[in-house]
């Protein structure tokens, strides 16, 4: 009974954790930036990725995102290198570019209203344009560390030529099995000094 109240309260957890935000939610388009620029259609969308330029104007602010496929929540995923190629949406209303910031993760959803050339370096770039009705901005994602330790005290029980130390990260997660030598190999002696001849 308890391993059933357990397995439904980690579905549970699972199910909240995958839910999208009520902005974000609706039926789009699957087409991807890349897919918006060859139809030219002004399809109904929601797209995300990675902040790389915000700009306030007058009465709205557009974003300048690169795009990363979104994962069941609707939050564009970090592990993906591919992308599908940048767009621009722009909100009406101010929003803060120190907030927005450079790198923050970014969904929109909205309609293409077209294209925009813009550049990138040197390079000649075809922006889709997004009239966004909606802007969700992620909160940061907590840094983790992978580097697991060992306890350099722990000696294992009396009589043992050595020890199998687990290493634990900072959450828990089992680390490299480190050996340890008890009984060090002794010292070399010194050679005797020469004798004297008589």
């Amino acid at each position: 009974m308890n391993r059933i109240i357990a397995i439904t309260a980690l579905a549970a957890a699972l199910g909240a954790c995958a839910s999208v935000p009520t902005a974000l939610q609706g039926n789009f388009d699957k087409s991807t930036p890349r897919d918006a620029v060859a139809r030219q259609d002004s399809a109904a969308v929601r797209w995300g990725g990675q902040i790389i330029n915000v700009e306030p104007k007058a009465t709205s602010t557009c974003f300048e995102i690169i795009s990363r496929p979104l994962d069941a929540s609707a939050r564009p995923q970090r592990e993906q290198e591919a992308s599908a190629g940048r767009f621009i949406a722009c909100h009406p209303g101010f929003f803060d570019p120190e907030l927005y910031a450079r790198g923050r993760d970014l969904t929109v959803v909205g309609h293409v209203t077209g294209s925009q050339i813009g550049k990138v370096g040197q390079f000649d770039y075809t922006y889709p344009v997004v009239e966004a009705s909606a802007v969700h901005l992620w909160p940061k994602r907590p840094l983790y560390v992978n580097n697991p330790y060992y306890d350099p005290w722990y000696m294992g029980p009396p009589g043992w030529h050595g020890y199998w130390g687990w290493g634990w990260g900072p959450y828990w997660g089992p680390g490299p099995i480190i050996i340890r030598d008890r009984h060090p190999h002794p010292e070399p002696r010194p050679a005797p000094e020469p004798k004297a001849r008589q």
